[in-house]
């Protein structure tokens, strides 16, 4: 399968180094590329690709409004926004993944792990948790200002599913679910399909952030 991308960054050196990686690796496409976030959404529209990976910081519309309007289109349901930024705690983050970009990369990451961020996000399989995203939701969600999430939707998740849950926010993926839980693969998926209709998550990463919001799974102070 190959992963059409779309690259949104408002400086042209970045974007070119970034086309350049991907256009000289089997399995990627470069389907566009955008200055701004208005760009970001008009070229997520034109070429439906399978991942928009979005700088934040960009003059006039950002990346946050832009992964917004991408993630709440709904004719781009099958569109992932990776988010890259160069702050490793930075509250726009959380936002962008609340959002429901499916996560972050800092700008510094090293070419084999953006690649592998690509296939991990285009198959949806496992949140791209590196621990500083952790801490970040955890620091930010913890926060009493942040507890915006329908309770009610919580109550109809069960003890399983409670544990699930805790699992997927701490990165795991189906596979090590299920090795955990004395488990199927498939049932874990399952598990956790459920849990994102009840509680209305749209993928994994904003799975997590409603995790932390709910209560469902608490932050643990100072953890890395």
């Amino acid at each position: 399968m190959t992963i059409r991308v779309v690259l949104a960054d408002d400086q042209a050196l970045v974007r070119a180094g970034f086309r350049l990686l991907l256009d000289t690796e089997d399995g990627f496409e470069v389907a566009g590329e955008a200055s701004d976030g208005e760009q970001a959404v008009a070229q997520a529209v034109e070429h439906r690709p399978d991942i928009v990976v979005m700088d934040i910081r960009m003059p006039g519309t950002d990346g946050l409004e832009a992964t917004r309007r991408i993630t709440s289109h709904p004719d781009l349901t099958g569109v992932k926004v990776l988010v890259l930024t160069t702050f490793d705690v930075d509250e726009y983050v959380y936002e962008a993944l609340r959002a429901g970009a499916s996560g972050f990369l800092l700008k510094d990451t090293e070419p084999v792990e953006l690649l592998h961020a690509l296939r991990v996000v285009a198959a949806g399989e496992a949140l791209l948790a590196p621990t500083v995203t952790r801490r970040l939701i955890a620091e930010i969600v913890g926060r009493p200002e942040h507890r915006r999430i329908d309770t009610s939707a919580v109550q109809e998740v069960t003890e399983r599913e409670r544990e699930v849950l805790a699992l997927v926010a701490g990165g795991l993926s189906n596979d090590e679910i299920a090795a955990h839980l004395v488990i199927s693969t498939a049932t874990a998926r399952t598990h956790v399909s459920r849990i994102m209709t009840k509680i209305g998550a749209r993928d994994r990463a904003q799975l997590v952030v409603l995790a932390y919001e709910s209560g469902l799974v608490t932050p643990r102070r100072g953890s890395h």
